[in-house]
């Protein structure tokens, strides 16, 4: 029978997995072109997959888990940022 917990966990290194592909793919934006939105989108992506390695490696309680979840909140204020000084400047 498969473990649910052991579903949990392959599920978890994927997306972890994903961010950092994502991560690499803006990196590699960044130095083909210089723009400084590539570079905030590869730190974004790498603070959300650290941020889910955390939880998924970490066996926090639910309870204590709201600091991590800080880590995706400034990942998301970055992107934003990010999207606004593009915007602005162009």
């Amino acid at each position: 029978m498969l473990d649910p917990n052991a579903l949990y966990d392959f599920l978890a290194g994927a997306v972890v997995a994903a961010f950092v592909t994502c991560a690499l793919f803006f990196w590699r934006s960044w130095r083909r072109t210089g723009d400084e939105l590539f570079v905030i989108f590869a730190l974004a992506f790498v603070l959300l997959g650290a941020g889910q390695a955390i939880l998924s490696l970490g066996g926090i309680p639910t309870e204590q888990r709201a600091p991590v979840y800080l880590l995706r909140l400034f990942a998301f204020l970055l992107i934003l940022a990010a999207i606004y000084r593009k915007n602005r400047t162009a």
